[in-house]
């Protein structure tokens, strides 16, 4: 096995209640909700920054965790989550040149472990799809709570549809004001013909200096939490009104 320090960025309260929330419906999807996968539409939506999160979220609450980074294609999860070299990765497994054990990589968070996408490969959805990657999953199954995959965006490539059939469910990232209605619901059509339940939609990069969202959020959040919480939370999320 390998061994490896992450790179993490201190979320702020509202984005760490945001993950807690997501994990929380994802749990109450049903009890044989554990095996994951996110995708989005085109790249630079914030799909793996939202797997890493919430695979680290479930760590937090006393979970075992496995997050595999399965964009064979182009993987940004080790350029900006990872410090010093993994030697081995999924692809090295997939072929056969290295076991499950020989390509995984134990993290410094507790209860989280990590395999890397590794060297990019000629035919991703081939490998994808062959029985090593299903043989996989069966059997981190048997030691893992909950397996988060993070998979190429839908709109550009079929990588995702084909680890899906593995999954109990698929997570879908969406860039606010980035995606027509129209390319979103293409995307959902081909999950949909994959067989794959689509658990919920995340929307991310929501500006929350803009009134429609941000005015709204901290207006209903504040008046919420200082209800039923003794004005903590209210008093925090109004500071700027109150100035």
């Amino acid at each position: 096995m390998q061994s490896i320090e992450l790179k993490q960025t201190e979320l702020d309260f509202r984005s760490k209640e945001a993950f807690k929330t997501l994990r929380t419906n994802i749990d109450f999807s049903g009890d044989n909700i554990r095996v994951v996968c996110l995708t989005s539409c085109t790249p630079n939506e914030g799909k793996s920054n939202i797997s890493f999160e919430l695979a680290k979220s479930y760590a937090q609450m006393g979970k075992k965790v496995l997050l595999i980074d399965a964009d064979l294609r182009k993987s940004v999860m080790r350029q900006r989550h990872r410090k010093g070299k993994v030697r081995l990765g999924l692809s090295n497994y997939l072929v056969g040149k290295a076991s499950f054990d020989e390509a995984l990589c134990l993290t410094d968070i507790k209860g989280m472990d990590m395999i890397f996408a590794g060297p990019v490969p000629p035919n991703p959805s081939e490998l994808l799809g062959n029985s090593r990657f299903t043989r996989m999953i069966e059997n981190a199954r048997e030691v893992y709570d909950m397996i988060v995959i993070d998979t190429p965006p839908l709109g550009s490539v079929i990588d995702t549809a084909v680890v899906s059939k593995c999954c109990d469910g698929a997570l879908f990232v969406i860039e606010s004001g980035a995606i027509s209605y129209r390319f979103a619901r293409k995307i959902k059509e081909q999950l949909d013909a994959a067989q794959c339940k689509i658990l919920g939609v995340v929307l991310n990069k929501v500006d929350m200096t803009n009134k429609t969202y941000g005015g709204y959020y901290k207006k209903y959040y504040g008046k919420y939490y200082g209800k039923y919480y003794g004005g903590y939370y209210g008093n925090y999320y109004g500071e700027d009104e109150e100035q």
